[in-house]
Formats: structure tokens, C-alpha cells, sequence
């Protein structure tokens, strides 16, 4: 069945001020032959907004965007079109879109095949919720609020540049960052210990284009489990350096493969995605409680161009030059 009903949800303050306005992404999508109706992440409960009863739905915006709507269709069978439009698209880069402009890949859409991607569903004190990224607690769940409210990262405007910063911020926190101990059990297998991070990846990249998941594959059944002791800062601190650098210089830490994770909250924050718990409200909850992270296999659909070969080198030949068409 072809795709002609799109849903364009769009964040208009993502990225930089290079991104496409409302009206030429609308543009954009109608002029490749689809009926789009468009909705703003700046309307109020816009999640809740969204359709199922679409052919596809198009996200112009970043990961947390990217992972909020697919969240909502999650096992729905409804595919999602990125147009990484954010500052890391960890989610495009996973996808291999990352280097495609928009020109490239509203077009697509027609032809384009329907990648699985896994989820993970984690249950606890809070209920359950799913995540599309990763989950984890230590540096990056105690990194991010501090660098989502960094003064001097707000006023950046090119998004390289951004990454950049946000993984000096990185770095620097994790020179002091505290390692906390854990019980936990992967599949049965007791992988207690004290770690700076422990991340459960359904990607390879995580917070600003981090590379901690080099050999995870999308719709695998298992997610990466992470592991960085103390004993690694030193090495941690290197490899984020080599990344700052443009270096894509593989990990080499502890990691195992796994499709259940249960641990034993003893008051730590984590993240689910970009979302920190517990939330300032529910900081009462008494531990120590359980907490269960499973992996939705195939839980989403996302559109990756058939062609997808053709237009990467297309696009490295194209670096640097402009779309002028609709002003993009």
C-alpha cells in the first residue's frame, strides 16, 4: 500500500537557524506528492494529538522528539520518516540518515524500506513506560540537567559546535562524577558492581553522539548493557576526547548482551531517554524497590531510503552546498 496520508510533526526549536521553517517543510512533503496535515511540538499535549490512522508519520525535529513519537507508536504498524532536524540525532545516525538533507529524504518516502527498531519497557515504583534510546543511571543521568541548563551551551547556534561543547561538559563532570553501587542481574547473570555509568542501549550512540554501542544492531532482541567502573575514568575521558575530536575511536569496556534487566533501587536517579526519575515529586518513595527493563522487540517502524547507498555518497558530494529551493 502506497504512502499518501502524512502527519508532519514538527519541533521548531530544534537545531540551529539553518533548519526549514513550518511552511517549507509543508512545502516540501506536499510538492512529493503526500496529503500532510502538521502538528507543532509547541502546542500544548501535542503527544496526545498525534494519529494512528495515517500512512506515516514525518518528525522534523531531534531525538527526544523522535523518541517521544515513537513511543506513542509503538506496535501501531504506523512507519515514522526522520528528518533529523536536532544537535546529536543519535536516532538518524543509527538509521545511517544522519548526512541526508530533508530534499533527499521526503521523496524517498514512497520507496523506502521499513527498518524494525526495538524498544525497552521498564517497569518500577513509577509504573511502566517505555524508553527508544536508552535508559541508565551515574554520568550521563546526573550530566543532563546540568548541561540542558548550561547558559553559555543555550547561546550556541551551530550544531556541531553544540555537540562539541556538550562533550567538553562531559569531561568535565565525569572528573568528579561519583560511582555508585549497583545490584543487578542481566538474563539471571549477577553484573553487580560500583560503575560511573551504566547505560542499557537500544543505539549506538547516546546523549551528544557518544559512542558507547558500536556492534548494537537496531532490531537485535537485546539490548547493550554498558558498564564503566572507576578504574576506567582515565579511559572514559580519553574517548570522549577522540569523539570531541571527530575521532570515532570504538570503546572497549565492559558490555553485555541481554533482553532482561532487573535491579535493585536504592534511591539513585535515572534517565529513561531524556527523562530523569524519580521526578522532584516522587522523591518520597522509600527504597529499595525493583525495577525491570525488558526489550520490546520490533516495537517500531522507521523509513530508511532504498537507495540509502546512492544518496550517502550523494550527500558527501554535496558537502557544504545549500538547497536553494523553498529557501532551505
Amino acid at each position: 500500500m502506497g504512502l499518501k496520508r502524512v502527519m508532519l510533526i514538527h519541533n521548531p526549536g530544534a537545531g540551529d537557524d539553518r533548519q526549514p521553517t513550518a511552511s517549507q517543510l509543508k512545502a516540501l512533503v506536499k510538492e512529493a506528492g503526500f496529503n500532510v496535515s502538521y502538528l507543532s511540538t509547541k502546542e500544548k499535549d501535542w503527544e496526545k494529538a498525534i494519529q494512528r490512522d495515517v500512512d506515516m508519520v514525518a518528525v522534523a525535529g531531534g531525538d527526544g522528539t523522535v523518541s517521544k513519537v515513537a513511543k506513542r507508536l509503538i506496535e501501531s504498524n504506523v512507519p515514522i520518516g526522520v528528518l533529523p532536524m536536532g544537535t546529536a540525532n543519535n536516532i538518524a545516525k543509527t538509521l545511517g540518515i544522519q548526512d541526508l538533507s530533508i530534499t533527499q529524504l521526503i521523496p524517498s518516502w514512497k520507496s523506502a524500506r521499513r527498518l524494525k527498531f526495538d524498544a525497552g519497557i521498564a517497569r518500577g515504583p513509577w509504573g511502566k513506560q517505555y524508553f527508544i534510546e536508552g535508559a541508565g543511571l551515574g554520568l550521563l543521568t546526573s550530566a543532563m540537567p546540568k548541561v540542558s541548563k548550561n547558559k553559555t551551551l543555550a547561546t550556541l547556534e551551530d550544531t556541531e559546535v553544540k555537540v562539541s561543547y556538550a562533550q567538553q561538559l562531559f569531561r568535565e563532570h565525569l572528573l568528579d562524577a561519583p560511582a555508585i553501587e549497583i545490584e543487578a542481574m542481566l538474563d539471571g547473570k549477577d553484573i553487580s558492581g560500583s560503575y560511573l555509568l551504566l547505560e542499557v542501549l537500544n543505539i549506538q550512540y547516546i546523549g551528544p553522539n557518544l559512542l558507547l554501542a558500536p556492534n548494537l544492531a537496531r532490531n537485535s532482541g537485546e539490548f547493550e548493557v554498558v558498564l564503566i567502573s572507576a578504574k576506567h575514568r582515565k579511559k572514559l575521558h580519553s574517548h570522549i576526547k577522540h569523539w570531541q575530536d571527530g575521532k570515532r575511536v570504538p570503546p572497549r569496556f565492559d558490555t553485555h548482551r541481554g533482553r532482561c534487566l532487573t535491579m535493585q533501587w536504592s534511591g539513585y536517579d535515572l534517565h529513561f531517554d531524556d527523562r530523569i526519575w524519580p521526578l522532584k515529586e516522587k522523591k518520597k518513595l522509600q527504597a529499595p524497590a525493583a525495577i525491570e527493563l525488558k526489550v520490546v522487540p520490533n516495537a517500531s517502524r522507521f523509513l530508511v531510503p532504498a537507495t540509502i547507498h546512492d544518496l550517502q555518497n550523494l550527500a558527501r558530494e554535496n558537502t557544504g552546498k545549500k538547497f536553494k529551493k523553498h529557501g532551505v
